[in-house]
């Protein structure tokens, strides 16, 4: 294949205006004729590819279906649950999350009432849900699931008696615009300036939701460009030299009993499971927004004390709070003595 040229121009990103949920980008300098399919094209991504989280069924004590009545609650079922699908959150969980809600009355309901693990967390508190307007109480379980687009309620299949299925929207991104001006002092000097304006429902910043578009773009694209080429050996190589077996590779993160900051920063940067951890030194772990030093010796002190470091991989460890561990080769849970 030949080989490509670089790019005379390097364009920059540069942010122009920015609030809670929107940002304003500008994208320059571009050759002529590239605004327009680049905007369209980070437009559509950041439309369907962003990752979200949603909640996809409930269940009402003594309610069977959403066209039923809720004993004690002004709104009838069809009314709350669009009430509920105006939740929005953020779920650090790879699988289905269970949240209660259990209020007695009278007042109102919030999103806040909701009881939720430190694995989930309601960006909109005060969001209103219903009104309960005697003495009755409201007990209700909220199912929160992670994904993409969005998912009809008809599709939602295996729910339990008395669950009912709600339409998740998983998109972030609910707005995008872009628009594409020339810039230049003549003709031979003109260059393409986009112009991209993102709106966010507050689980992402519009910025990490930029940057995520790109990258998605980037993995099609960079796929195309070495098509003709043969397929490189599907190895996991760890860091230490060794080899990761696949169940290994493929546990979570969350059997690591992270702080709430470290967990939450890794999540952030799509790193999810045990193996993806391991391919990462110190380096490229302290690159990580929000990990710090702090996070990168904790997180190799976990993944010691579970056994998926060697003895000889791992710093000093001090501090009484780690007594007590053996540290295990055969990635198995830490044993405790008394």
């Amino acid at each position: 294949m030949q080989k490509s040229e670089p790019l005379i121009i390097q364009p920059r990103v540069h942010l122009i205006a920015a609030g809670t949920n929107y940002g304003r980008f500008a994208i320059e300098p571009l050759e002529r004729g590239h605004g327009i399919p680049l905007g369209n094209a980070l437009r559509r991504v950041l439309f369907s590819s962003i990752p979200g989280a949603a909640i996809t069924r409930i269940k009402l004590g003594g309610v069977i279906h959403e066209f039923s009545t809720i004993p004690g609650v002004i709104e009838d079922g069809t009314q709350l649950v669009l009430n509920v699908k105006g939740i929005r959150l953020r779920s650090y969980s790879e699988r289905a999350v269970t949240m209660q809600l259990v209020k007695r009355g009278p007042g109102p309901v919030f999103a806040s009432d909701i009881d939720a693990p430190s694995t989930v967390e309601i960006v909109n508190p005060q969001h209103y849900l219903c009104t309960i307007d005697d003495e009755s109480m409201l007990e209700m379980q909220l199912t929160a699931e992670r994904g993409r687009g969005t998912s009809l309620a008809d599709n939602n299949s295996g729910l339990s008696i008395g669950e009912i299925a709600i339409d998740a929207l998983f998109n972030p991104v609910p707005q995008v615009n872009f628009l594409v001006e020339q810039v230049g002092e003549s003709f031979d000097t003109v260059y393409d300036r986009l112009i991209l304006e993102i709106w966010t429902d507050g689980t992402i910043k519009p910025g990490d939701a930029l940057g995520h578009a790109a990258q998605v773009l980037t993995q099609h694209f960079g796929r195309i460009a070495i098509f003709d080429q043969p397929e490189p050996s599907a190895e996991v190589v760890a860091p230490v030299g060794r080899a990761i077996p696949a169940d290994v590779y493929n546990r979570t993160i969350d059997e690591l009993g992270l702080s709430t900051r470290t967990y939450n920063s890794l999540r952030r940067a799509d790193i999810t499971t045990i193996g993806r951890l391991l391919e990462l030194d110190d380096r490229a772990l302290q690159g990580i927004r929000n990990l710090g030093p702090k996070g990168v010796e904790e997180i190799r002190l976990r993944l010691a004390a579970f056994g998926y470091l060697e003895t000889g991989d791992q710093f000093a460890l001090e501090g009484s709070e780690h007594e007590g561990h053996e540290f295990l080769s055969d990635h198995t849970e830490p044993s405790t003595t008394s």
